[in-house]
């Protein structure tokens, strides 16, 4: 007999079906007992009223992988409507141990560092798997909105022979005898396909050697990476990252509709065009509304991150602010200098929700500038002259930006840690499992 999913119980009631799925829970009464049957798509009721087969089902701990074959009857009590009858039972993979997490509860009561421990069986839960359809829907999403404005997805090496943003939060390696790194962005290789394409993206793994153990921080993150040619500045660079998180909204709300009401999420709104706010700026009305000193610093807390969250909901009724012009000392090597104001970037950050999700702007593409900008900093260009190679052959005037993938998720659900938006998350002390 073909297996059918849960889902589609109702649409067979009088038949008999086969479902397959895990053991979620049992519950007893005197003289029958009901067994919650969960696949991917629901779960389903079965009753079991024969004697053996209930002494049978009381050795089957959680979660034990069984096949049901039974009748469909109607049950105004039961999920769906309908529950299973006359069942026999198929033990495809029994679970040796009691659970180390309860499946049953609407959430998870077990800590995050339990759940997280115990990610093959905590990660069933509903709204962990709910978390993560979220998380499948916006980068299908990313996909979607910059395919159709004429960009081409590349795959760019994770081993590099050169750190990309400079610093020492990099993670080194033994490559075959020579020094090497994991890439903290696969910047130099996009900047080197708008030579190619014009229009490329990225979605993939990058790796920070963080020092940092907060709720915002993780050691390997995916990265949703852009970079476009023939810009005017930054701006046009913001115009193209809010087609693309408007592209990611639109996808979640249109395929994971289940997930949003199973996390009760409020979805934003993308503005046609978001608030955008100065770097100055952010900082005086900051200061001018706490009293904190904070004009002259190079870059925002998170605590001014979240008061520029509130002002822009306040003020505008949006969820996304702009932050432009940041100064060129908290920006990468590569960024382009505002040619009115050196000392300040033609780069921008996306705050969601009061949270930094994403960041970009434009970047320098002349040979010569580069050069001066690596010497200014003390650095030889020998490290960098495969990355230089492109600029030397001719590359427009373009710039990007990334987008931290489970920063964006967390945002979306409310998560206090990264770590609840992360499968398996990488940090100062987690490498399992």
């Amino acid at each position: 007999m073909q297996r059918i999913h849960v889902h589609e119980l109702s649409e067979h009631r009088g038949e008999r079906v086969r479902v397959a799925g895990w053991l979620q829970q049992q519950r007893r009464l005197s003289r029958l007992t009901f067994l919650l049957v969960r696949d991917r798509t629901g779960v389903a009721q079965v009753v079991v009223q024969r004697p053996e087969l209930i002494a049978e089902a009381a050795k089957l701990h959680p979660e034990t992988v069984v096949a049901v074959e039974a009748t469909v009857v109607e049950s105004d009590q039961a999920p769906n409507g309908v529950e299973l009858h006359e069942p026999t039972i198929q033990v495809l993979s029994p679970a040796g141990a009691p659970s180390p997490i309860d499946l049953r509860l609407a959430g998870l009561k077990e800590s995050l560092p339990t759940q997280l421990d115990h990610a093959a069986v905590s990660l069933r839960h509903p709204c962990r798997q709910a978390t993560f359809t979220l998380t499948a829907a916006s980068i299908a999403g990313f996909r979607a909105a910059l395919d159709g404005l004429g960009f081409v997805e590349i795959q760019t090496p994770k081993i590099v022979g050169s750190s990309t943003e400079g610093g020492a939060n990099v993670f080194g390696l033994d490559y075959f005898g020579r020094r090497a790194y994991l890439a903290q962005s696969p910047q130099f290789y996009k900047q080197t396909m708008v030579g190619v394409f014009e229009r490329v993206y990225e979605t993939g793994p990058v790796f920070r050697a963080e020092p940092h153990d907060t709720p915002r921080h993780l050691a390997e993150y995916v990265s949703l990476d852009a970079e476009l040619g023939f810009v005017e500045d930054h701006f046009t660079v913001m115009a193209v990252a809010r087609e693309a998180v408007a592209g990611m909204v639109a996808v979640v709300r249109d395929r994971a509709e289940n997930a949003v009401e199973q996390l009760e999420l409020r979805l934003p709104e993308v503005p046609t065009r978001i608030p955008v706010l100065s770097f100055s700026d952010a900082q005086a009305s900051i200061e001018a509304a706490t009293g904190e000193n904070v004009v002259g610093e190079p870059d925002l807390a998170p605590a001014h991150e979240r008061w520029l969250g509130e002002w822009a909901r306040r003020e505008h009724g949006s969820d996304f602010v702009f932050v432009v012009g940041y100064p060129m000392v908290k920006r990468p090597f590569y960024t382009h200098p505002d040619p009115a104001r050196p000392g300040f970037s033609n780069s921008f950050d996306l705050l969601f929700r009061g949270l930094e999700l994403m960041t970009g702007g434009q970047r320098l593409h002349r040979y010569d500038d580069y050069v001066a900008a690596l010497d200014a900093r003390g650095e030889s260009t020998a490290a960098y002259e495969p990355y230089l190679a492109a600029f030397r052959h001719g590359l427009p005037p373009h710039g990007g930006f990334a987008i931290g993938l489970e920063r964006w998720i967390a945002r979306l659900v409310g998560a206090t840690n990264i770590r609840e938006t992360t499968l398996f998350p990488r940090d100062r002390t987690r490498l399992a499992p």
